[in-house]
């Protein structure tokens, strides 16, 4: 080794290692407004939907105690009291599996409409789409108690300004209420639906539209092979909230109850919930509500994974 490369040895061997550059004062002023930005949400999120989450769990847990018949009534650690109350209400899970049929048919009925909508929209051969999506839209701008009345009046039969048709079906009888609610949710949210698919649509690039007509397909084939698949994700999306909404299904029976009797107050789970704290139990409502907010995820769940595995095959 040459003598003229000793001091650069040296000097590598001696030298200090680098230092860790420290965060500047401008990253440290991006995090603070980052924070102060998330402030606000995380704030309402913790005290509108974190706390009621604890809250209810804690409530779900006691039980109400009393010294003698007449004693004054006092809150105790049950431990899972009520939650084997819940597991032997029959009714409760009745209501889950009403509402489970309901879905089966409603939903699929419902996601079909709204990705028939917002392909029509995209099509170029359909004039006036303006027009189309504001009415297809429209419904959902009406609020659900709203909705709920004007169908009611529409299928009762002394109501009606259809006696021909309500006079033959009683749309409000025990075997076809549920479906009669069924349509009301569908009329409402097809258009809620049929937007989120149509911005998804909106977002496939022009360039393979082109590229598929120089091929020679048609408007169908590009529709079926192009436009259904890359939208996937869009109506898996749109599935899991209808599949959340179903399970929390309350305020198109609680309307019903006015014009019919064969909505019963057990007749979804949220209107059982909605009925037990009104008696009042509030602790066993708050039981109801975490087995059925916990039987809303686990479906939820496994909806968005049979989903996402067939996108992916």
């Amino acid at each position: 080794m040459s003598t003229s490369t000793l001091p650069a040895a040296a000097a590598a061997a001696g030298a200090r290692p680098a230092k860790t550059p420290r965060p500047t004062r401008g990253k440290l002023r991006n995090k603070r407004a980052v924070a102060i930005l998330i402030l606000p949400f995380g704030l309402l999120f913790a005290a509108f939907y974190l706390f009621p989450v604890i809250y209810a769990v804690v409530e779900s847990l006691q039980v109400i105690k009393r010294e003698g018949t007449f004693g004054i009534p006092h809150l105790e650690f049950g431990g899972l009291t009520q939650y084997v109350l819940v597991f032997q209400n029959t009714e409760f899970w009745a209501s889950i599996a009403r509402v489970l049929a309901f879905g089966v048919v409603q939903v699929p009925i419902m996601l079909g409409l709204a990705l028939l909508f917002a392909l029509l929209l995209d099509s170029p051969l359909v004039k006036g789409k303006k027009f189309f999506r504001l009415a297809f839209f429209a419904p959902y701008a009406v609020p659900g108690v709203i909705a709920a009345i004007m169908w009611g009046y529409l299928y009762s039969p002394s109501l009606s300004p259809f006696q021909f048709v309500t006079s033959q079906v009683n749309l409000l009888d025990g075997g076809t209420v549920l479906w009669a609610v069924a349509n009301v949710v569908t009329w409402v949210y097809v258009g809620y639906n049929m937007l989120i698919i149509y911005s998804a649509l909106l977002a496939i690039p022009a360039e393979l539209y082109e590229a598929a007509r120089l091929d020679g397909a048609s408007q169908m084939r590009i529709a079926w092979s192009i436009k259904i698949p890359l939208v996937m994700p869009a109506i898996v999306l749109t599935a899991v909230f209808s599949v959340i909404g179903t399970l929390q299904l309350i305020t198109e029976p609680q309307v019903f109850k006015q014009f019919t009797s064969s909505i019963t107050s057990t007749f979804t789970p949220n209107l059982l919930v909605y009925t037990t704290a009104a008696v009042p139990n509030l602790n066993l409502a708050a039981a109801f509500s975490v087995v059925l907010a916990i039987a809303t995820f686990i479906l939820s769940f496994a909806v968005l994974r049979l989903t996402q595995r067939r996108v992916a095959l």
